[in-house]
């Protein structure tokens, strides 16, 4: 989440004017992520999120999006459900871009993630895609893996900038997707962004999951396998094993994987760092000038293409 958009007393006002929440009584932006203007709102009627949609989110998607945070607090599932207004409309518009407002969710994310953390987010991954099952709505990943290699074919220079040698690496890592990619594995609507910022929790347990603005139809696998990636290295860029072996006990709890997801999780998740790695390479000069947001770095996410290029035991 991030504040690319300012919103005056008066914008505000007028946009709530459609709405049944009373007037507000507290408005700040929430300087976090890089991807739309993220702020806290609360008015008569209790705490919200007020989100005006920036960059990549295209305004003909965010049905899909929305649809799908609905169906899943419609199925016993911890999401913000987006609020409608008076016209049972839950997008608008603000400032001339695409907004809604959705439900506040309690609990808090961890910025260091135990064990135990990592074990109740597999098993609220695994809750998800099971409450998602029979969503109605389709988007294709347009960060999937068709769309790497031309992805990166616009960065080479990037990537040599950002380290001498590094864009033939990637080249390879790429090819080698291309030749063994898994297909045909199980799969539905996945939130495929699902780092530590986008989960809460209370205490150890699983709370709720946000900012669904990547979700997709996908492979349940290569969900699991972008958690991997995201909650169990270490700050020095080491593989948490244990970490990583309560998440898919966590996850594997509420829904087993089948023998070919298993196999297949060591190059899914060479596959999710690759996926993360080129968009913060493609953010890391991208970033419009006064965001209150600092783009994230992409060698984080080189350093653990490094580790899967040994090979993940998991």
């Amino acid at each position: 989440m991030a504040v690319y958009t300012d919103i005056t007393d008066e914008e505000l006002a007028g946009f709530l004017a459609g709405y049944d929440l009373g007037a507000a009584t507290a408005f700040k932006g929430i300087a976090e992520g890089v991807e739309n203007s993220n702020f806290l709102l609360e008015t008569e009627a209790g705490r919200f999120i007020l989100t005006v949609y920036e960059r990549r989110v295209r305004p003909e998607e965010l049905p899909y999006f929305l649809g799908l945070m609905s169906w899943l607090a419609d199925h016993d599932f911890p999401s913000a459900r987006p609020v409608p207004d008076r016209e049972g409309r839950t997008l608008n518009t603000l400032r001339g871009k695409p907004a809604a407002i959705a439900e506040f969710m309690h609990g808090l994310s961890v910025r260091r993630p135990t064990v135990a953390h990592c074990r109740a987010a597999g098993g609220g991954l695994a809750r998800l895609h099971e409450a998602a099952a029979d969503y109605p709505g389709r988007r294709v990943n347009d960060l999937g893996q068709p769309a790497w290699a031309p992805m990166f074919a616009r960065l080479h220079d990037e990537a040599e900038n950002l380290k001498p040698g590094l864009a033939a690496v990637i080249d390879r890592d790429l090819a080698h997707f291309e030749a063994h990619w898994p297909r045909d594995l199980p799969g539905g609507a996945i939130h495929a962004d699902l780092f530590p910022d986008n989960v809460f929790f209370q205490g150890d347990a699983f709370a709720a999951a946000i900012d669904f603005y990547f979700a997709c139809d996908g492979a349940y696998a290569y969900d699991l396998a972008i958690m991997l990636n995201a909650w169990c290295f270490e700050p020095d860029g080491s593989f948490n094993a244990t970490a990583a072996a309560a998440m898919l006990a966590g996850y594997q709890a509420v829904r087993p994987l089948s023998a070919a997801e298993r196999s297949a999780l060591p190059i899914l998740a060479h596959g999710a760092a690759m996926r993360f790695f080129l968009t913060r390479l493609n953010d890391w000069r991208a970033t419009p000038a006064g965001a209150l947001v600092k783009p994230k770095d992409p060698l984080e996410y080189e350093r653990k293409l490094a580790v899967h290029r040994e090979g993940l035991v998991l």
